[in-house]
């Protein structure tokens, strides 16, 4: 039996005991180990010197709250999971959301409100959001040489991801491939020598029918040139996958005269250039009834092409179990100088980028684009990809913790999502946190790292 009441819920016959449950305690909060991420983005300034680039036109008398503000209120709000402008209405009051966003925990005064919020992301002009994203790009890059300062090494990634709209949204357009109206974000990533983690460091929001050609070079020699000049004596490598397959970038990387290894479309003539490893692939497959492959090379020149290029090739029999084998044949144009099958384990190593983009689209919904000016929706992007930049300096800092290489979701489950009280007294905010939380001695491993990170 329950009975219900605005102020409690009881439950009796259930526990021994009717269990009488309130909504009555004052500065308590569910997020408290936002603290970390809080005190990560005050050491690394991140959402100041982003916000830097937004310009207040609001007449300074009138306003409550700052540009900064917000920006930290919604970074901190994808971050903590909660991705919506209306979520305003429930965590505005929050005493953690208030002191990761600079204000005092027990201050009167909620964040800003669904319409502010909705006003802020409207107000930003499309030269501040191409501002914000190029400072994206050359904070990340700093501070991945900062802590990779004799890097040998650095490697860009780049890829992009379907955005479903839903009504009538500006350049949302139709996609046979995805089925869908969409947009087609291209997202980056750099990888430092043999390090697993890919550092995000461009977020750009494109047209549902965009041509990787048409903003991939520009994008390419922006990067080259601010790595040149960051990581003086590294090499640059470029991975991509068959959809960057265009002359254009071809000769973008060989005029910035950087190693690369792109994915190629299938066609005839590759096709018979590799039927002879098909062919034993096949003899041995059948015989010992398993997965076969080979690599080899060819020099190949499209019509498109000025001169013939080196491309890499598998050819490979697929043997599943209670399945007919299958052909996959698969071609890389490259001007490494590595061995077929070497070259093809640098490539896949690409793949893990498919990772980072799940997180950011599972784990901070940097998908959720749902308003009615583009370069609203752009600024949403920007904003999941800085919660994303703080998760991955967090990353950094926690060094070899036990959740160094946890996923978004891992981390803010186990270190963020944290019941607590918050006393503010005249010297001092506490924090007071369960004493049998399951994760207590990480959280306290997390934070010490976090307090030493530089």
């Amino acid at each position: 039996m329950s009975n219900s009441t605005s102020a409690q819920m009881i439950f009796e016959g259930l526990f021994g005991k009717p269990v009488c449950s309130k909504f009555d305690s004052e500065l308590r909060t569910s997020d408290s180990g936002a603290s970390l991420l809080g005190a990560i983005d005050r050491k690394t300034k991140l959402t100041e010197s982003l916000c830097s680039e937004l310009a207040d036109p609001r007449s300074t008398n009138r306003i409550e709250h700052s540009y900064l503000d917000l920006f930290r209120q919604r970074v901190f709000s994808i971050a903590l999971g909660y991705p919506d402008g209306n979520d305003a209405a429930q965590i505005g009051h929050d005493p953690i959301m208030k002191l990761v966003c600079g204000r005092k925990p027990a201050d009167k005064r909620g964040l800003g409100s669904q319409p502010t919020l909705s006003r802020f992301e409207h107000a930003v002009t499309g030269r501040e959001v191409v501002a914000l994203g190029r400072k994206l790009e050359e904070l990340v890059i700093e501070r991945v040489y900062r802590r990779n300062r004799h890097a040998r090494l650095i490697t860009i990634d780049l890829d992009g991801s379907v955005d479903p709209t839903h009504g009538q949204q500006p350049f949302a357009f139709f996609s046979g491939y995805y089925d869908s109206w969409c947009y087609f974000p291209l997202l980056g990533f750099i990888t430092v020598d043999e390090q697993r983690e890919q550092h995000l460091f461009h977020a750009r929001l494109r047209p549902g029918a965009s041509n990787e050609a048409r903003s991939t070079p520009a994008l390419l020699r922006r990067t080259v040139a601010n790595l040149r000049k960051t990581f003086k004596k590294a090499r640059i490598r470029v991975r991509l996958d068959s959809g960057f397959a265009h002359p254009l970038i071809y000769d973008t990387l060989e005029d910035l005269k950087v190693e690369y290894v792109i994915g190629v479309p299938e066609n005839s003539v590759l096709k018979e250039r590799a039927s002879r490893e098909m062919r034993a692939a096949e003899v041995l497959a059948e015989q010992f009834g398993k997965t076969t492959t080979f690599f080899s090379e060819t020099d190949y020149a499209a019509r498109s092409w000025p001169r013939e290029r080196r491309v890499v090739y598998k050819a490979e029999i697929v043997q599943a179990e209670g399945k007919s084998a299958r052909r996959n044949a698969r071609f890389l144009v490259t001007n490494l100088r590595h061995k077929p099958q070497r070259t093809w384990e640098i490539y896949c190593k690409r793949g893990d980028s498919e990772n980072r983009i799940k997180e950011l689209k599972g784990d901070l919904e940097i998908d959720r684009t749902s308003c009615a000016s583009y370069i609203a929706n752009q600024f949403r992007v920007l904003l999941a990809a800085t919660a994303y930049v703080l998760f991955q300096d967090m990353r950094a800092a926690l060094g070899n913790h036990e959740f160094s290489r946890s996923t978004v979701g891992t981390l803010r489950a186990r270190l963020l999502k944290i019941g607590a009280t918050v006393t503010e007294t005249v010297r001092r905010i506490i924090i007071s946190m369960p004493s049998n939380f399951p994760w207590k001695d990480p959280w306290r491993r997390a934070a010490a790292c976090v307090a030493s990170f530089d």
